[in-house]
Parts: C-alpha cells; structure tokens; sequence
C-alpha cells in the first residue's frame, strides 16, 4: 500500500474519532474555563497533553493550586497505561522506522487511536497514524477552545451528557473486531469482568483507576498471549 493510501486510510478512521472527540473535549472545555483558563490555554493544553483523563486530572491539580510534583505524578500514574500501548504498537512498525518517525506516532496513541492502528496489517505505516491522529487531534483541540469559549451557557447536564459520547465511540471500536475474533472477544469480556470487579472489590477499589487499568491489561495480555499465541508469520502479514 503507497503513502497516499495510508494517509487516505488513516482520514477515514479518524474521522469518527474526530467527531467522538469534539464532543466530549468541549465539556472539557467548559470545565476548563471554570478552573481559570482562557480558550487558548485551554486549547494549548489539548494540543500538547493529548489525553482525557490526563487532562480532567491535571485540571484538580490546577484549581488546588498543586505542585508541579503533584501534577507529574498524577500524569504518570494515569498515563502509564500508554506504555504498554506503545510497546504493542512498536511491533507494528518496520525495524528500519526512524526515530522521528516513532516520535510521531507515540504522540497520538490514544485509546481510540489505538484500537483502530492495532488492527492495521503489519507493516503499519507511520503515514496512517499522522493521518488518524491530525484530525483527531484537530477535533479534540477544537471542541476544547469552543467549550472554553462557551464557558458555563450551556447547563450542568448537557455537558455531562456529552462525556458518554467517548464510552459509546469506542464501544463501536471494539465490538467489530470483537465480532470477528472470539480471542479478541475473550480479551474484550475479561478486562471488562475484571474492571467492574476492581471497581468495587474491599482493596482494588483504593487502588487509582489508572494503575487498576494497568494491572488488568497485563493480567489479560498474560492470559491472552499463553492461550491464544501469536505465529511469528501471522505478526508479519
């Protein structure tokens, strides 16, 4: 597949990520203005910390006037789960991949875009993930500058209403591949049993919502890898 196939590929599946995005950081958009920050901050902070969670978190740090200590960890504990994101990711990628290149692709591994560059044959062009995230970026940076700009117009219970648009848009990520491959099912079923029983489990519960995603994915990856492995052929194409 050329270049200009992948970029057109990655349009194409960013495009509802895009929209996902929109809606759900233009709540985040209003949160922010609440806390302080004008719509280019705001948007500044969309653009340079491509993360939801990341970001609602960071916001608390903000409005209790944390450390910067404070809002490094908070960042790592719940972005940490973007590392074993990366590191499945990198198998995707040709071993002759330049650095900048890698570079590129690592700032838009999101969950969503994620899900849809892992499912990509091998090799997976870098090409398709500058595509996939510029206009998922783009949708995300500005629905954050209007919901800034919107500041509290809109009622409590809209806004909140839109953050169930990110739940539903990765749902329909998931449940394709889900459909098609029972180990993908497998996986899918058990970290959501898992999850919903860490949530409300006496000592798991404490735990922050970040490391318990960590735990479960490697227990479910652990799992996955042991009974349903991997051919060397079948990773390459």
């Amino acid at each position: 597949m050329n270049t200009r196939s992948w970029l057109a590929r990655g349009l194409r599946d960013g495009l509802p990520i895009c929209l996902g995005y929109f809606a759900v950081s233009f709540a985040f958009g209003i949160q922010a203005a609440s806390t302080g920050l004008t719509p280019f901050q705001a948007g500044l902070l969309s653009l340079t910390n491509l993360t939801s969670a990341g970001q609602f978190a960071g916001l608390g740090v903000i409005a209790s006037a944390g450390s910067y200590l404070e809002m490094a960890f908070v960042q790592l504990v719940i972005n940490l789960r973007y590392l074993l994101m990366s590191t499945a990711l990198s198998q995707k990628l040709r071993p002759e991949t330049s650095i900048p290149e890698r570079l590129m692709v690592a700032y838009g591994v999101t969950d969503e875009v994620f899900a849809v560059s892992v499912t990509q044959d091998w090799p997976l062009s870098p090409m398709y993930s500058a595509a996939c995230t510029a206009i998922a970026a783009l949708g995300w940076v500005a629905g954050t500058a209007l919901g800034a700009s919107a500041g509290a117009i809109l009622p409590a219970r809209l806004t909140g209403a839109l953050g169930i648009a990110l739940y539903g848009m990765f749902i329909a990520i998931i449940v394709p591949p889900a459909i098609e491959k029972k180990p993908v099912a497998a996986a899918v079923l058990s970290a959501m049993a898992l999850s919903t029983l860490a949530a409300y489990a006496p000592v798991l519960r404490d735990i922050s919502g970040g490391m318990r995603i960590i735990m479960i994915t490697m227990a479910v990856a652990a799992v996955c890898a042991v009974v349903w492995p991997q051919r060397e052929e079948g990773a390459h194409g």
